[in-house]
């Protein structure tokens, strides 16, 4: 059974959350969940590390073939929590899949609080399974909702790739400019430019306050 794999992230469809990972003259085929997308098109042409959860699936409404799928997932923290997720009645892997289009620990938070109406906002998630969800799960989602808690603002996942800290301090800058309401596109060539004008520069945080500088015109 597959744990975990690491390889060159090659492809991304941002429609189905699926991505192509390249191992030697091999490419997996690997679902994700919604929420790493962003951080995962940051990522596009580097060495990533997935936490995996392997399954068969069947290949047809009447059963026949099983055919064999792979989940990667950002941390290994994540991946703990969907296989506590979809212990719960009704949520299979597929609709769980779906409906983590939040960052598990927003989702985790919202469970221990019994805020139903945020779960209901969730793809694939309706009244009566928030409901559920909640009384099955509430007190079982506290170590999640803190990993959460103890992140740096701006950084809502963590992909494991072989690039320096500098690399991982540009992508945590990029996604806190998007926060602040600059476009991807104009975040990342921001960023680029204060790594080449501000060398000592390496977190994300002094990346950020390096890019306003450059926009008030500062060398």
């Amino acid at each position: 059974m597959i744990t975990r794999i690491t390889g060159l992230l090659i492809e991304i469809n941002t429609d189905l959350n699926i991505v192509e990972l390249e191992i030697g003259p091999i490419v997996y085929e690997l679902m994700v969940p919604g929420y790493a997308i962003g951080a995962l098109c940051i990522t596009q042409g580097q060495e990533v590390t997935f936490y995996a959860l392997e399954y068969y699936e069947s290949a047809g409404a009447q059963g026949g073939n099983l055919v064999p799928r792979i989940i990667g997932f950002p941390e290994a923290n994540d991946k703990a929590f969907f296989q506590t997720f979809i212990t719960v009645k009704g949520i299979g892997i597929k609709k769980a899949l779906r409906a983590l289009a939040k960052p598990i620990g927003d989702i985790a938070g919202a469970i221990e609080s019994g805020d139903a109406k945020y779960l209901v906002a969730l793809p694939e998630i309706g009244k009566r399974s928030a409901e559920l969800i909640i009384a099955e799960l509430k007190g079982k989602m506290t170590t999640f909702a803190l990993v959460a808690a103890s992140r740096p603002v701006g950084e809502t996942t963590h992909i494991e790739t072989t690039a320096s800290a500098k690399t991982e301090g540009e992508r945590e800058a990029i996604e806190v400019l998007i926060q602040l309401g600059e476009k991807r596109p104009d975040a990342e060539t921001l960023v680029s430019r204060a790594v080449r004008n501000f060398e000592d520069e390496q977190t994300a945080d002094t990346l950020v306050q390096a890019v306003y500088r450059l926009k008030a015109g500062a060398k």
